[in-house]
């Protein structure tokens, strides 16, 4: 096992990995952990650099990724221990951010070197013929996929590690825990996961955020920056042409509390006025005293594209005002810059 591979400046970076310097195709899944905190926007551009590497990747929200390498290994004409720590190296390089990868033959083994990466982040391979002697002293809590009712039953018959539970036969594990989670237990403690990568996206969004100096009580401020976030996730969703179904606004507190809130619109959307309708409800339904605000996160959700969402005339001139305005706000913006264009409320600024 490789937990610090050697740099991969060096032509033989990562090739050791306990498979005696040479190329080990058959470990070729990367789980790749993120840390938990993670913003969904980070956590995005993390997934995109992934597909870097490979097409294969599937999406584990709300932070973690597998990858099959298995392309990439002939591509680069490197092993999997050499890719994950490129990726690495380039997510701290490049995102700011530092992951913690397992290399491994399978999702699930691969799952679990990466839960044996100490934070911020780093790399655990295992290789082919060091599956057992990777498995058998880890506690029966640590095999992907075992709650801990189930750990709860198998330590009531005496079997505390994955070695053990291993030793046994798949028979008396499935009568222990079910026909199903017995069987796949005994197969995950001897190594053994079918499961393939399976290319998958996050579904659809995008989040726009605000974060205060301090801890912001003035309320005026507080809708000024609101309505900001509001703009601005407006225009990128007609930049990308697409309208949501749904709005997210997140609130964070002084002393690291949050409060969080999903609105349904009434019909998909990407204008300033739907979205600031949806966003202010959340916002007074929060019932913001003196709380002090440290952030916000404005986000839209389950988006579709923009074309087919039905376009009704309304009855309504002052709507239909607001929306031509917004056709030539959007028009000045993508000329002279974003942000040139905006409504004056939003120059209140917490400073």
């Amino acid at each position: 096992m490789n937990q610090n591979p050697p740099s991969p400046d060096r032509p033989d970076a990562g090739r050791g990995a306990g498979a005696g310097g040479l190329y080990d195709r058959a470990a070729s899944v990367l789980h790749v952990r993120c840390a938990p905190a993670l913003p969904e926007d980070e956590y995005r551009a993390v997934l995109e650099l992934l597909r870097e590497f490979s097409p294969v990747v599937q999406a584990i929200p709300p932070s973690a990724a597998l990858v099959q390498a298995r392309g990439a290994q002939r591509y680069f004409g490197a092993d999997a221990v050499r890719i994950a720590e490129i990726v690495r190296l380039r997510a701290v390089a490049r995102l700011g951010t530092d992951v913690r990868i397992g290399v491994a033959g399978t999702w699930a083994v691969a799952a679990m070197a990466s839960a044996r990466v100490p934070e911020p982040g780093g790399i655990v391979a295992v290789p082919e013929g060091a599956v057992d002697d990777f498995l058998a002293p880890l506690p029966v809590e640590a095999l992907h996929g075992i709650g801990s009712r189930q750990a709860e039953a198998l330590h009531a018959y005496g079997l505390h590690t994955v070695g053990a539970l291993a030793a046994v036969p798949q028979g008396v594990v499935e009568r222990i825990l079910g026909r199903r989670a017995g069987r796949q237990a005994a197969e995950r403690a001897r190594g053994v996961d079918p499961r393939p990568v399976t290319p998958k996206d996050l579904p659809p969004a995008a989040a726009v955020r605000h974060r205060f100096t301090g801890h912001e009580l003035d309320g005026a401020l507080v809708r000024a920056a609101l309505l900001d976030l509001v703009v601005r996730l407006g225009a990128t969703l007609r930049d990308r042409r697409q309208a949501a179904r749904a709005l997210s606004l997140k609130l964070q507190f002084a002393g690291g509390t949050h409060w969080e809130k999903t609105r349904r619109l009434p019909e998909p959307s990407g204008h300033d006025e739907d979205l600031r309708t949806a966003a202010y409800r959340m916002m007074d339904a929060a019932g913001l005293q003196r709380a002090r605000l440290t952030g916000m996160v404005l986000r839209a959700e389950d988006l579709t594209a923009a074309e087919r969402v039905s376009r009704q005339i309304s009855l309504d001139p002052v709507r239909e005002s607001r929306l031509t305005a917004e056709v030539a706000v959007d028009r000045a913006n993508a000329r002279f810059g974003a942000g040139t264009v905006r409504p004056a409320a939003t120059f209140r600024r917490a400073s």
